[in-house]
Order: C-alpha cells, then sequence, then structure tokens
C-alpha cells in the first residue's frame, strides 16, 4: 500500500522518458558495476542493480513514467517535479513528487481491500517489520499456469519457511517494463491462496507484478491473503537475473512523518568546520541525524558541499532516534529507486 525500498541480501537498466523538469538522465542504460565514469570535470553516474561483490541484489523497480500503473495504457505518467532548482537560483535543488501508493515495488496492507480494516487504521505503519526482514525462499513458478492450489502443492516450499518470493512468467515477459497494463499476468487463484494459508507458515508473499493475485481471481485472492491480518504482500517485485534460493530480504515500506509541523531553523546539526573535520578525520562514508537537515541552518549550503562535493559520502536525515541506547547496530537504509530525483524518502532500520 505504500511505495517500497527492498534489497535481497543474497535488479535495472531501463531509460528514463524524458519530461520539462528531467529532459535526460545520464548513465541508465548501464548495468556496470562502478561508481562513476566521465572522469572528474563531467562526471556520469553508473546504475547499479548488484552490490556488495554479489551479495546483495535490488529487487525494487526504478521510478520511471512508462513504468505501469493499475489498468492504464500510459504508464504512471510524469511524477517528479523539480519546483526549486539551482539553476533558477534556489539554495539547492529540491524535488517533489506524486505518486499513488500502489505504483511499483510495494506492499498491500489489510486495509487495501478490506474496508473496515481501513477503518480500523490498519495502514503501512502496523507491518510487522520481523516478517518484512529476515530469511526468504525464492522459488521458480511452472511457467504454463497461474498459482493455484495444484501448483503450490508441486512447490514442495517446507513448513517452517516464512517469506518466499514467487518468480513466474511475468519475469520472462517482462510485464514490469511495459507501460500497459497487463490482465493476463500471472498471480494466484483463490484456491491457491487457500493453500498456501492452511498449509504453509508463509506469512511473506512477494511476486513479480503489480498483483499477487490473477487478474480473474484478483479479490477473492486479496482477501484470502489479508483477512487474517497476519501475511504481508510484496508486489512488482523485479526478480530476473537471480537464481533461486535462500536470501535475506529487507523489505522496508515508508511510513508518517515527523511530529511538528512547523520547520525550526534552531535545529543542531553540522557547522562547516565540523564536515571539514570529519571528512579529513574519519573514513565515515553514511552520516544519519535526527532533524530535516544534517547541518547547522546557518551553515546549510557550505555544511552540505563540504559533505557531497566528494561523491562518497551519503547523508541520512531525519532519524528517529529517540529510546535507542547509543552502541553498534546493522543499519538498513533503502531509499526508492527515483530516477532523476536528488533526494529520496527512506525508510531506516536499525538491528542489533
Amino acid at each position: 500500500m505504500t511505495p517500497l525500498f527492498l534489497q535481497l541480501l543474497l535488479s535495472f537498466a531501463l531509460t528514463s522518458s524524458a519530461t520539462n523538469a528531467y529532459p535526460s538522465i545520464p548513465g541508465t542504460d548501464s548495468t556496470i558495476d562502478c561508481d562513476l565514469s566521465g572522469g572528474d570535470e563531467n562526471p556520469i553516474p553508473i546504475r547499479r542493480e548488484v552490490y556488495g561483490n554479489g551479495r546483495i541484489f535490488d529487487i525494487s523497480h526504478r521510478y520511471t513514467a512508462d513504468m505501469p500503473s493499475w489498468e492504464s495504457n500510459d504508464g504512471i505518467g510524469q511524477f517528479l517535479w523539480l519546483p526549486n532548482s539551482m539553476k533558477n537560483g534556489s539554495l539547492a535543488n529540491n524535488s517533489e513528487m506524486k505518486l499513488p501508493t500502489h505504483t511499483g515495488t510495494h506492499v498491500d496492507t489489510p486495509g487495501h481491500v478490506i474496508d473496515r480494516y481501513f477503518d480500523a487504521g490498519f495502514d503501512v505503519d502496523t507491518l510487522d517489520l520481523e516478517v518484512l526482514n529476515g530469511p526468504a525462499l525464492l522459488v521458480d513458478v511452472p511457467r504454463d499456469k497461474n498459482i493455484t492450489a495444484e501448483v503450490m502443492e508441486s512447490l514442495k516450499i517446507p513448513k517452517g519457511v516464512r517469506r518466499v518470493l514467487f518468480r513466474t512468467l511475468n519475469t520472462d515477459r517482462r510485464l514490469m517494463f511495459k507501460k500497459e497494463f497487463d490482465t493476463s499476468c500471472v498471480g494466484f487463484m483463490k484456491d491457491g491462496a487457500e493453500w498456501l494459508v492452511k498449509n504453509t507458515d508463509i506469512k511473506l508473499i512477494g511476486i513479480d507484478y503489480l498483483t499477487v493475485a490473477a487478474f480473474d481471481d484478483l479479490i477473492p485472492s486479496h482477501l484470502v491473503f489479508l483477512e487474517g491480518r497476519e501475511i504481508i504482500l510484496v508486489e512488482g517485485l523485479k526478480l530476473d537475473d537471480i537464481q533461486p534460493g535462500i536470501y535475506s530480504v529487507h523489505c522496508l515500506p515508508l511510513r508518517r512523518l515527523m511530529f511538528k509541523k512547523e520547520f525550526d531553523t534552531g535545529c543542531v546539526g553540522f557547522m562547516k568546520d565540523g564536515a571539514e573535520w570529519l571528512v579529513k578525520n574519519t573514513d565515515i562514508k553514511l552520516i544519519g541525524i535526527d532533524y530535516l537537515t544534517v547541518a547547522a541552518f546557518d551553515d546549510l549550503i557550505p555544511s552540505h558541499l563540504v559533505f557531497l562535493e566528494g561523491r562518497e559520502i551519503i547523508l541520512v536525515e531525519g532519524l528517529k532516534l529517540d529510546d535507542i541506547q547509543p552502541g553498534i547496530y546493522s543499519v538498513h537504509c533503502l531509499p526508492l529507486r527515483l530516477l532523476g530525483a536528488e533526494g529520496s524518502p527512506t525508510r531506516c532500520i536499525l538491528i542489533k
């Protein structure tokens, strides 16, 4: 029910359509595994699908104007604007976006198809992060049929497996790369959904198109999965070129925003000399802070320039760090794949 950040610790090279705000997006037709090309004078970003020497696969789709949208032949269209542009005198580039929540790689909540759950507040913020993160099994579904009870039984998924990603004919047909919505997509029939609920321990279901259900059983299959409020659906996965097997999946839907609506220029942040000291004297490549800017307001641009000029440091702003003890954690931070955007909403979690 929301755009999603998703990786497997265990992908996408799509050219974006030009818009007035974003006439071209360099590097989108390359999958070379390196950080930059073109030299320091004319750097060209190279986009990757695999990170960490083959350990991390990004299985979420990039957001582009031509990606499919529900029951539309025209894709999602323009979703990104640049109202604040440095070329027009702004201090910094600052984009805005507008997207349906079931666009690209996304999750469904019980309130998606059950109105009493929607009214009761079973939204994205109520989804269980433990279910959304952990060991997952990637399986190949027989390519000549939808996911029926017979197909589910034939897959022989062991008891105890809680997260399964189903790769289907949708991947072979590259349906997520076509802007026209396709009602012939492969998905669960109602009897397949019922078999899964009754005979497995699966709590997270992933699939490779905009709906987990076959179009002919669209609502019945969703109702079977979501009525019990235990199963989370992850739709629109990018599962090409990944071997079947066991992986660690990390899936982080966006949640609600911060507590005070008024922007506070008295926020604490880095002064320029603090930023310079960090760059020169540490190996830090990711900096997180607990407000909308990493920099003190009086040094807003100078501090950002120190951090970002070298293109090695990533800034994560607006973290919620209350009630967490200082110490060492594993951080998982997955921004949306927004082509042409200079920033992105992100959801971050800490794991002990």
